[in-house]
């Protein structure tokens, strides 16, 4: 008679999901919720971007100690830990009323909240293989697609009636709940000092200040990337010799802080590949998208966001598809295809939309597009990454702290590169009209005077003309932010063409 495998229990599943949930609500919200913080908090956006670069180098530095902290103090005190120090630094942004304190207030949170994901995603490995392992990876896999799902319209409820602090107060109530769970279904056993990883303060200072100044230059690139490309260069320099460091001192430890020689296998090396296009795009689209539907298609920031999480609730309904179908139909390659297909019609879709473009017939079905992707392509990813290194959990685990780390700067690369696309196709598209807005030309003059004569009796002849001109001008931006953010989806369409051939060519996750 074959054992019985344990079961998970429901404690446990629930915090697997939870923790997930928090990881991606806390970064979708920010981020969603940008500008009116900065508002509140009276930051401007250069503030902004420190705050953003501080947390996300606070958070690569804590998920490679991750592994390292809970072989000494386990499992159940390292998430509870960590849940009480996300929290106070919730506390300390939702009450923050200027940047400095902010800023400590998302330092806190870094230092508590970083390594949610990656305690989610191993904790799944702690169950027995086999049916129980997968429960918590579907519970995984959802938590990730409700917390991406619901961030945009959690944000735009709380700021449009005020409440831009509901945001830290969403994430304390989810972090206290998860508490609950965790305290219930993990254990606090630890690993034999004789297995213990090491570290050195010198490297990890190496990898705080290289992590820090990448993060904080590719946040800067939208400011400076045409004014001061010579800091740029340097920094970036400096910061990658950093990191050099870093690398080169733990690849030499007996007990390295990563053991990143156990991980030398091709599916892992193109999943960690795959993984970085996704957070990239994902970063890419969390700019891109609110721009394009409040700047050009003129709607209000909360109907973006509503809209935006009713697309993304597709990243759900696909997962469901997904659980049922790996069972019984397990190979990847069609999940990866179907995925990027998705992002293909995505950006095909949105490329040629124009400024009277209908939310639910024209941009809805762009959104779900994009949800389908991340969903479809992430969680293969997920699946196919690890299955080279799952022999021993810190080998397991120091995979996924690295994948993570990754994903921190390939998402700020994407948010880098989305900014410098539409600074520089908007003011290149707005030089090409800006040239047909001159005093002798005949279209111009037409429309001018057309607008002008609709408001006259209202206004006065001479106001009508002011008006109209005004309302021209503001056209030739909002043309100018269309054209670029067209260009933008075109390229987003071109890597799901790309993403798809390369799918269906590639032999390494069939």
């Amino acid at each position: 008679m074959n054992p019985v495998t344990p079961q998970p229990s429901r404690s446990l599943l629930l915090t697997i999901f939870l923790l997930t949930v928090i990881e991606f609500l806390q970064s979708g919200m920010i981020a969603f919720s940008a500008g009116p913080i900065m508002g509140e908090i009276g930051a401007a956006p250069e503030e902004f971007s420190l705050a953003t670069a501080a947390y996300a180098c606070i958070a690569i530095t804590v998920i490679a100690k991750q592994r390292w902290m809970v072989e000494r103090i386990g499992w159940r005190s390292f998430v509870l830990g960590s849940l009480t120090i996300f929290s106070i630094g919730c506390l300390i942004c939702g009450t923050s009323e200027s940047f400095p304190a902010f800023l400590i207030g998302r330092i806190v949170m870094g230092l508590g909240g970083a390594s949610f994901m990656t305690s989610g995603r191993v904790i799944v490995n702690l169950i027995p293989p086999g049916p129980g392992r997968f429960r918590g990876i579907k519970h995984f896999a959802s938590g990730l697609a409700g917390g991406i799902a619901f961030a945009p319209g959690l944000a735009s409820f709380s700021v449009a009636h005020d409440r831009w602090n509901l945001i830290f107060g969403i994430l304390i109530a989810v972090a206290i709940l998860t508490a609950l769970f965790a305290a219930h279904s993990l254990s606090d056993e630890l690993v034999s000092r004789e297995l213990h990883t090491q570290s050195h303060p010198i490297g990890l200072m190496a990898l705080v200040a290289g992590s820090f100044t990448v993060l904080y230059i590719l946040q800067r690139f939208q400011y400076d990337f045409f004014s001061d490309i010579t800091f740029l260069v340097v920094g970036l320099t400096l910061a990658g010799l950093a990191l050099y460091y870093f690398f080169r001192s733990i690849h030499n430890h007996d007990r390295p802080l990563l053991e990143l020689r156990s991980m030398r296998y091709p599916r892992y090396i193109v999943g960690v590949g795959i993984y970085s296009l996704c957070y990239l795009v994902l970063g890419a689209n969390n700019y891109m998208l609110p721009v394009f539907m409040q700047r050009t298609l003129g709607f209000s920031w909360e109907i973006v966001g509503q809209f935006q999480t009713m697309g993304l609730l597709s990243a759900l309904f696909a997962w469901v598809c997904m659980a049922w179908m790996i069972p019984k139909w397990p190979s990847a390659k069609k999940f990866f295809v179907i995925g990027f297909l998705a992002l293909t019609m995505f950006g095909w879709h949105l490329m040629q939309l124009t400024v009277s473009a209908n939310l639910w017939t024209d941009v809805l079905p762009a959104l779900i597009g994009n949800g389908i992707f991340l969903m479809f392509v992430m969680a293969t990813t997920a699946v196919e990454t690890f299955r080279d290194v799952q022999h021993h959990d810190a080998v397991f685990s120091h995979a996924q702290q690295f994948k993570n780390m990754v994903a921190q700067f390939a998402t700020a690369l994407g948010i880098s590169f989305s900014t410098i696309a539409l600074q520089w196709r908007t003011s290149e598209h707005y030089g090409v009209l800006n040239a047909k807005f001159a005093a002798g030309d005949p279209i111009y003059l037409h429309h001018v005077q057309q607008i002008a004569n609709s408001i006259t009796s209202a206004v006065g002849a001479q106001a009508a003309q002011s008006i109209s001109v005004a309302t021209l001008a503001q056209e030739l931006t909002q043309q100018s932010t269309l054209l670029a953010c067209m260009d933008y989806f075109s390229v987003i369409a071109m890597v799901g063409i790309a993403g798809t051939v390369v799918m269906l060519m590639q032999r390494l996750m069939k």
